[in-house]
């Protein structure tokens, strides 16, 4: 699948600004130091940042866009890298507070922090350039085959004009299950957040594991929402060996798309960022004391079955009456259940219930499974357990099972099949999971969901 989109601007590179900015080059990057002490006058048409998008959302092919000469967007810088999270790129955005459009500029200088501080205003002219998407980020730079590349030093000089105003950047509040692509580029807050229990209690750093390679990932948790978003932190920056804090709190960066457009990554300019300072959110254990064995209680790993109706005491069913139900999904020779509104039609409430388990004889237990999230554009699924099943779903009284994390997954893609987190339900006995889906098409939760290997473990008495 083809996943950037580009266009390029044919206009003179040899056309240069009609401005009487005088400045000194500074010998490390090539770029003035001294700046303008009033604001700017941009002898040309200036445009927003929104107009740009629009553009890049209106041509789905290699097009000539039609930029008057002279052209200039405007914005307040949002990303820094001081602290090395940031490396040859600028995110600017439209305003300085409750912003509605962001871009990234790709350019080939380093240490720009100085230069283009967080809150500075600065126009890039257009003419010469390259508008688009790379790995689903609207960006500016120079076109290369099918990716927007770096502008040159020398270019960048002319390309972008360095205004007097700094004004301060004030985040504006998001909640992790509002994330679209609307809010790409801009700097944006999360009030209540925290870092994964298992990931705090191991040490784990923000980029200095053994496995980490360029940009590292760590789940980043609500406790607002069940809604969960990737920190993405360079192993190039200045606090990749800290350790991930352990309490909940603030935290502001940038909010981008990862490499190849996979997934939503949040990125911090510096550890400032974040203001974990308040007390953690973590559930409350469904089940206290020691879990986990080496005995399997209960399995279903869906193989071997064309059809949900082929699995034994199992129930699929739609309270809300329409036709949308689990079905059994396929992919390198591996199946699946799987769930999706897309194209339904009709609002859902779709429940695929295991057969009743009896734990009486094992001790020890753990509930563990993995998920898969697509074509993703809110939370819609929920995993249920009850000991007291009516026969009618809707009459049971289930209690969620949160340590089980529901992951958010590419809006235009497949997030792939991983471990979702284990639940202890060592004191639990006769039980039945549900797995709920809800949500609407064409005007809500359309998200895809695969599920697979559904393992109940402990040790048989």
């Amino acid at each position: 699948m083809k996943n950037i989109k580009f266009k390029f601007v044919a206009f003179s590179l040899l056309i240069t600004f009609g401005l009487a900015i005088t400045s000194c080059v500074d010998d490390d990057f090539g770029i003035p130091q001294a700046g303008p002490q009033e604001p700017v006058e941009i002898d040309g048409t200036i445009i927003p940042i929104s107009a740009v998008l629009g553009e890049i959302a209106q041509n789905d092919a290699v097009t000539t866009l039609s930029f008057v000469e002279d052209t200039y967007v405007e914005g307040y810088v949002v990303s820094s890298d001081e602290g090395g999270n940031f490396f040859k790129e600028l995110w600017i955005q439209d305003a300085p507070e409750n912003p509605t459009a962001a871009i990234r500029i790709a350019i080939d200088i380093s240490s720009m922090f100085g230069t283009y501080n967080v809150g500075r205003k600065i126009y890039v002219k257009l003419d010469g350039l390259s508008v688009g998407l790379d790995s689903g980020n609207p960006s500016i730079g120079i076109i290369n085959g099918d990716r927007i590349n770096r502008i040159p030093q020398a270019q960048a000089e002319n390309a972008i004009v360095r205004d007097a105003v700094v004004e301060e950047i004030i985040a504006k509040e998001v909640g992790m299950n509002e994330l679209n692509r609307d809010l790409l580029g801009q700097y944006i807050k999360f009030t209540y957040a925290q870092f994964p229990a298992a990931l705090v209690d191991q040490g784990v750093t923000f980029a200095s594991e053994p496995n980490d390679a360029f940009d590292a990932e760590r789940t980043m948790q609500s406790c607002l929402s069940n809604s969960s978003v990737q920190l993405g932190t360079s192993t190039f920056s200045d606090f990749k060996a800290i350790r991930l804090p352990s309490g909940a709190g603030e935290i502001s960066g940038v909010l981008l798309r990862a490499f190849a457009d996979e997934n939503y990554l949040f990125k911090i300019n510096t550890v400032e960022d974040i203001n974990f300072d308040q007390e953690r959110c973590d559930p409350e254990p469904l089940c206290e004391g020691p879990s986990g064995g080496s005995d399997i209680i209960f399995e279903e790993d869906f193989e071997g079955i064309s059809n949900i109706s082929q699995l034994s005491g199992w129930i699929n069913v739609n309270t809300e009456g329409g036709s949308l139900n689990w079905r059994t999904g396929n992919f390198s020779n591996n199946t699946y259940a799987q769930v999706s509104g897309f194209n339904s039609g009709q609002s859902y409430d779709a429940w695929l219930v295991t057969p009743e388990i009896n734990l009486s004889n094992s001790s020890l237990e753990e509930v563990s499974l993995d998920l898969e999230a697509a074509f993703d554009n809110g939370s819609g699924l929920s995993i249920l357990v009850t000991e007291n099943f009516t026969g009618d779903v809707s009459t049971t009284e289930w209690t969620e099972l949160e340590g089980i994390e529901i992951p958010q997954g590419p809006s235009s893609g497949f997030g792939g099949l991983s471990a979702a987190g284990a639940e202890n339900i060592s004191c639990l006995e006769n039980i039945r999971f549900a797995f709920r889906y809800q949500g609407s098409d064409p005007d809500g939760v359309t998200t895809r969901y695969h599920i697979d290997n559904v393992v109940i473990s402990g040790e048989a008495n």
